[in-house]
């Protein structure tokens, strides 16, 4: 029998690309200075948008969300699509009426965001408060979508539990009525977009021996346009 904490006693143990390779890749694509950088966090983070568009990277839009719940304190994490990029922040969409995401920002008005583009081996850390954009803004995006996906947004009561598939179909079935032959739909009043208000950015390019290079852009005054970055290097 092996031993408790042995690696053969886990179900896990130092997972590698490779099989016969139990040590980790080796990030060798590039590196990271400070002269590098812009000025502004949210112009690098759209030069490094477009590099992660450029290069190929699948859906660079997909970010991991965090929120915690107060006062457990307790974390969750899911992964959504960036919608929009402004001077006041990074804009995700979700229904925050039902959803845990919504119970978690409702008393806890915070949130993370955190990018991997594994072709470049690069990932951005985001953490701000939030703030919901208005019916008026979502409305925009809302228009965008395929009409299935706005009746979805309707018909889902997000996170809920369901007695089976048949009882979402059914609601399905009862918004295409309520919408039949029209072209516009409007947005639900619980469904819209959610930006977070960056104070924090990090720009982390990785490297060999996980000698990774980080900055870190902490908002220190100023709104939109006007907000005042200091940046530095963090150890990796």
């Amino acid at each position: 029998m092996a031993a408790q904490g042995s690696p053969s006693s886990k179900l896990i143990f130092a997972p590698a690309s490779q099989k016969t390779n139990a040590q980790a890749d080796q990030y060798t694509k590039s590196s990271l200075d400070a002269a590098d950088l812009s000025p502004s966090p949210l112009t690098q983070f759209h030069n490094w948008f477009t590099s992660a568009q450029t290069a190929g990277v699948r859906q660079p839009e997909t970010v991991t969300l965090s929120t915690a719940h107060l006062p457990s304190g307790r974390v969750s994490a899911r992964m959504v699509y960036l919608k929009e990029l402004d001077a006041r922040g990074f804009v995700i969409y979700s229904n925050w009426a039902t959803s845990r995401k919504a119970e978690d920002v409702r008393t806890n008005p915070y949130a993370s965001l955190t990018f991997w583009w594994h072709e470049l081996e690069r990932q951005v850390r985001v953490e701000g408060p939030v703030e919901r954009l208005t019916d008026e803004e979502s409305q925009v995006y809302y228009d965008t979508r395929i009409r299935g996906s706005r009746i979805g947004a309707w018909a889902s009561a997000q996170s809920s539990v369901l007695s089976g598939r048949e009882e979402l179909e059914k609601r399905v079935e009862e918004v295409e009525r309520r919408f039949q032959g029209k072209d516009t739909i409007p947005v639900p009043d619980f469904w819209g977009g959610l930006r977070v208000l960056p104070e924090m950015i990090e720009f982390w390019q990785g490297r060999p021996s996980r000698l990774h290079d980080r900055f870190r852009y902490i908002k220190e005054s100023g709104e939109g346009d006007a907000i005042a970055w200091k940046m530095e290097r963090l150890s990796p």
